[in-house]
């Protein structure tokens, strides 16, 4: 029995130190070089341009923004700040999601 609680215990620990430090998840952002094709205008904004392709946000910004992204069960998919000009987010699955950029807030469905 001592045996089963000590291989718990330090399979709960491993798992433990291996987890974000701060509960965030990695941001999954990856800068492009040229427009992405294929994709549906979502916003246009003097500032920020939202866009999105299957499986994929495409934020293009003329300023550093940060930008969140939520499931629509609320659960936080992406937290990062965006440099200045174009930026894509591959998801893992299909669905609506909340994107907060600055003071920008907008549904995208994906």
């Amino acid at each position: 029995m001592k045996h089963i609680l000590l291989t718990s215990a330090l399979s709960l620990i491993a798992l433990l130190s291996s987890a974000s430090t701060t509960g965030v998840p990695e941001s999954g952002w990856e800068s492009v070089k040229s427009d992405v094709q294929d994709t549906r205008m979502v916003v246009k904004e003097p500032e920020i341009e939202i866009r999105t392709a299957p499986l994929l946000i495409v934020v293009s910004t003329s300023q550093q923004v940060r930008i969140k992204i939520f499931s629509i069960l609320g659960r936080l998919v992406s937290d990062a700040t965006l440099q200045p000009g174009t930026s894509r987010l591959s998801l893992d699955s299909h669905g609506v999601y909340i994107v907060k950029a600055g003071t920008l807030t907008c549904k995208v469905a994906i």
